[in-house]
């Protein structure tokens, strides 16, 4: 996993403005290394493990000293607590079904901040990446979806995810962006000169 440098972002800014040349829609691009820490995760199965392997142990060894049981689950628990917060184990701890809500939240939330429910004619996009659980959403305002059916953004969000699997993620922004300009530009040309949001891309701490 690897964020964009200074460079790539300024690829990715040229690519917006290109596009917002051509549309009335308003592009709003935004990368998260991580849509959440996931500590508890982690924990949970640290303390599963910590009871049930112990446990096991003394069931069919039948351990005398319960004392030395005890120990054992305290001392299991933490080594396990921090092997578990390891980025390559961590991740897969986490069931995909939670990685994908969590980013999907994360999404919606940047859609409302970055004021996209806000701009004229209600024609904001946005173009979400969570690096850390591969996923990658566009979300539209009621101006474009109008015009535009979810269903059309998927080929698309598929494509973008495969380049963000092989550490892409720039060129996975650029592709992603111009195939939305193509269709943008049919269905939504653009009227006149405007720009109401920002088009470099927002990179989340």
């Amino acid at each position: 996993m690897a964020l964009l440098n200074q460079q790539e972002q300024a690829q990715v800014a040229e690519a917006i403005a290109n596009v917002e040349r051509i549309t009335d829609a308003e592009l709003v691009t935004v990368l998260a290394p991580q849509a959440d820490d996931y500590t508890y995760i982690p924990l949970l199965w640290a303390s599963i493990l910590a009871l049930l392997l112990p446990g096991a142990v003394n069931y069919f060894g039948q351990w005398a000293d319960i004392h030395q049981l005890i120990l054992s689950q305290w001392g299991g628990f933490i080594a396990l607590a921090i092997l578990f917060r390891l980025p390559q184990i961590q991740t897969r701890l986490i069931p995909r079904a939670v990685r994908h809500w969590r980013a999907s939240n994360l999404a919606r939330r940047q859609f409302l901040e970055q004021n996209l429910h806000h701009t004229k004619g209600e024609t904001g996009m946005l173009i979400f990446v969570s690096e850390a659980e591969r996923y990658v959403e566009i979300l539209v305002d009621r101006g474009i979806s109008a015009k535009i059916p979810d269903v059309f953004w998927e080929t698309i969000v598929n494509r973008f995810t495969a380049r963000v699997a092989q550490n892409e993620t720039a060129q996975g922004f650029i592709e992603c962006i111009a195939s939305c300009g193509e269709e943008l530009q049919r269905q939504i040309p653009a009227s006149g000169e405007k720009n109401e949001l920002p088009n470099h891309l927002i990179i989340l701490d």
